[in-house]
Formats: structure tokens, sequence, C-alpha cells
């Protein structure tokens, strides 16, 4: 079902269904010669061909899935006087077990402390998982979930505004990500999640050590 799903949301299914009324009409008026020479036949092959390959890669995406462990990562970073010394906290959950991590740096930034977080919870993990990644840091949400990182990467690491993209040696090491199937969760910093409060106090428990 999921999988049909991915299928009839895809902007690619409208284009089928757009091709495919117009053949079915051009077939039942003038008949299959008219048909053959509809203008947009091969069109309508390619668009059958992206289909199937779509479909493909769906299965596979969730017979991977399936197979997967189920990993729950929430991560935190602080940094006192930004940049000045920081560190940062992370909890990973799988099934009954907990483990947490944290660490720090003498000068360093709120951002580069989160980021190091994420990065060094999916270090842990041995084999690719299905993650659940929760962070109160817009930055990295953001710079994820919504690709910036990747136009960034692309464009040489320079972002829209056409300025530097800063942290580069932590975002270079992508492939931390994805050699997993994330989704990324923004929760609200200093609020009721227990695990985000737990990867705070341990974020500043770090940094308190540089001081």
């Amino acid at each position: 079902m999921k999988i049909l799903l991915a299928i009839l949301t895809a902007p690619i299914y409208l284009d089928i269904m757009c091709h495919m009324v117009q053949f079915s009409f051009r077939l039942f008026c003038y008949g299959p010669s008219s048909a053959r020479n509809y203008p947009n036949y091969r069109s309508l092959f390619e668009i059958f061909t992206r289909l199937w390959h779509r479909l493909n890669r769906c299965r596979e995406r969730h017979k991977r899935r399936n197979s997967m462990k189920n990993v729950t990562i929430y991560t935190d970073g602080a940094c006192s006087g930004n940049p000045g010394p920081g560190g940062w906290g992370a909890v990973l959950k799988y099934g009954a077990h907990e483990r947490e991590l944290s660490g720090g740096e003498a000068q360093t930034t709120n951002n580069r402390m989160e980021l190091t977080a994420v990065i060094e919870a999916l270090r842990l993990l041995k084999e690719p998982c299905e993650v659940e990644l929760y962070s109160d840091s817009k930055y990295v949400i953001d710079a994820l979930s919504k690709g910036w990182v990747y136009g960034w990467q692309k464009k040489g690491w320079v972002k829209s505004d056409k300025k530097p993209a800063l942290n580069v040696d932590l975002w270079e090491r992508l492939p931390l990500i994805a050699a997993h199937d994330v989704r990324y969760h923004w929760v609200k910093g200093h609020a009721e999640n227990e695990y985000n409060n737990r990867c705070d106090e341990l974020a500043v428990a770090e940094s308190r050590k540089y001081k």
C-alpha cells in the first residue's frame, strides 16, 4: 500500500494519466494507425519506463527498510559565548536499549556542536538503519530535511545568498547520513521532551569542562 501511494502521489503519475487520455481518445476516434502516430507516443513509452524504474526503487527501499533495525536518536549542542567552549550530547534508543554519548571542544560554535552530535551518533551505527532523528536545531534539521546542504555541495559549498556555507568540514561527512534511511524531526528545545532535555544536560556538562 505504501508503494502504491508513493507512485500515485508522484508528478509522473499525472503525466501518464494526461498522455493516456489523449492516446485513448485518438485510438477510439481514429483507430490504431492514428494512435501510432500520436506525437507523444514515444514520451508515453519513456514515462512508463521511468514509472517501472520508480516502482523497482520503491520495492527495493521497502524491502531494505523491512530488514533494517529501527533506531531513534536525540541530539543537542551547547556553546557558551558562541563562539566559545561548547559541548554536544546524544541519546540512542534501540528497543529496550539506550546509550548516551557526549563530547566537547574548547573553541567552537553552537551550530558545530549541534551537527557534531548528529555525526557522532550516526558513527556508532555499525550497519544501515532506519533512523528517527530528533533535534532542536533548525540549522541541522532544515538543512538536511529540505535538502539545502545538497544544494550547497553542488555549488561548491556556496549558499543561495552567494555566501560561503559554514562548517563544511562537518557537512562533508554526509556519507554517514546517506548510509541510513533517516527521518528528521524538529523538537522545541528546553520543553517537555525528556530525551532532548537529557541531551542538553550532557552538552552543557561537556562545555563546562573547558571553562
